[in-house]
Formats: C-alpha cells, structure tokens, sequence
C-alpha cells in the first residue's frame, strides 16, 4: 500500500472556508478519481502557529502504479482549481511513503 501525504498550512485568513471546501468538495473530488481507497483529513496539535493552521491530508492507494495513473490523469486539474481557490494563501508539501504494517 501506498500512502500519500498532503500537508498544508492555510492562512487563518482563509481557514473556515479552505476546511469546509476540503471536506465538501476537493477531498470528495479526489476520492471520485477511484484512485484511493480511503482518506484521512488531520490538523496537527503541535507546533502550533498564529499565522495559520497545518493540516495532512492522507489517501491510500493500493500501489504506486495506481498512483502514478492517478498523477498522470487526475492530478493536475485537481491542484490547479486548488491554486486558483487559494493562491497564495497556503504553503503545501507532498510525500508518498510505503505502508509497512497496519494493525
């Protein structure tokens, strides 16, 4: 399995409205690609910042094939309506890590 990892820090500017639009819209936009099989939306509780919020969205996928058909199809669309929505206004990292084990 393949878990791959959004973290965003949104500006508090924009916090209300970037959560519910994550939950309403762009996260289901996601999970619609067929590409996952399931998504977990977090808030970090640490490390905590007055000029924003630091939040990971996690998508699990079965393999990096998968993924790769996911960033090849899907992918652009979803980031550009994103940077369109918000620019300027979040900073985002990504990463993709191999699950090992899950109990």
């Amino acid at each position: 399995m393949i878990l791959y990892n959004v973290t965003t820090k949104v500006e508090n500017s924009i916090h209300d409205e970037w959560l519910k639009w994550m939950q309403e819209v762009h996260i289901p936009d996601v999970m619609k690609t067929g590409m996952f099989l399931e998504n977990k939306l977090c808030r970090m509780i640490t490390n905590k910042d007055p000029d924003g919020t630091t939040y990971a969205v996690q998508y699990l996928c079965k393999d990096m094939a998968t993924f790769h058909k996911y960033e090849v199809q899907f992918s652009k669309p979803l980031r550009d309506a994103y940077k369109e929505k918000y620019s300027g206004k979040y900073v985002v990292f990504r990463s993709m890590m191999e699950v090992i084990s899950s109990h």
